[in-house]
């Protein structure tokens, strides 16, 4: 199929590593139209479920603003245990995660939806496994001071200063960083898009 007769592309994320992550695999979506969704968790939502829950929810409501188009769409959730962290989007927060994960290991769930052309909905979840070394509180100020949490499932970026504190992963690192390549590969080649 040549790139002119494949369907379009849209992107329902307003995540710049989603973006990179597919750039990576030779991918540019050929729009971006995030979808806007509230993401609490729901009462006694398990990780799992709501990796899924918002993935399929963030396809659903851009597909409907784009017929005809492939609609890929993804939710990334840090667990300790049954808990969701949230994303960071202060300092306290951040420091708060990297509190709970320090000197233990989490799970990172990856939500990943692509609705096709026709409608057709197909559904991936992706787990990794990340352990934290036990942080000084020196380490926690520290990385709190680059900011690069914000934003972040958990309150950090495994492709950023983070790895530095991370001795052992189990996995898709795609996945931690916010779109499981492999896994995503395979349904947009499925929804006609190579």
């Amino acid at each position: 199929m040549s790139i002119s007769s494949r369907p379009r592309l849209i992107l329902a994320s307003a995540s710049p590593r989603r973006l990179d992550l597919l750039a990576q695999i030779g991918i540019v979506p050929d729009a971006v139209d995030p979808a806007d969704i509230d993401e609490t968790p729901g009462k006694d939502e398990s990780p799992v479920h709501h990796a899924a829950r918002l993935a399929g929810e963030k396809a659903r409501a851009v597909a409907a603003r784009h017929p005809g188009a492939v609609v890929l769409a993804a939710d990334t959730v840090v667990a300790l245990g049954r808990r969701i962290l949230p994303k960071a989007e202060d300092m306290e927060t951040a420091r708060r995660c990297l509190s709970r994960l320090s000197g233990r290991r989490h799970r990172v769930i990856g939500g990943v939806t692509v609705i096709a052309a026709d409608g057709t909905e197909r559904r991936r979840l992706v787990t990794s496994t990340v352990r934290f070394k036990r942080l000084e509180p020196a380490e926690i100020e520290a990385y709190a001071a680059t900011g690069e949490w914000h934003g972040k499932a958990g309150g950090y970026a495994v492709q950023g200063r983070a790895a530095a504190l991370i001795p052992w992963l189990d996995g898709s690192y795609s996945n931690i960083v916010g779109l499981p390549l492999f896994e995503t590969a395979r349904l947009l080649r499925a929804a006609g898009i190579a």
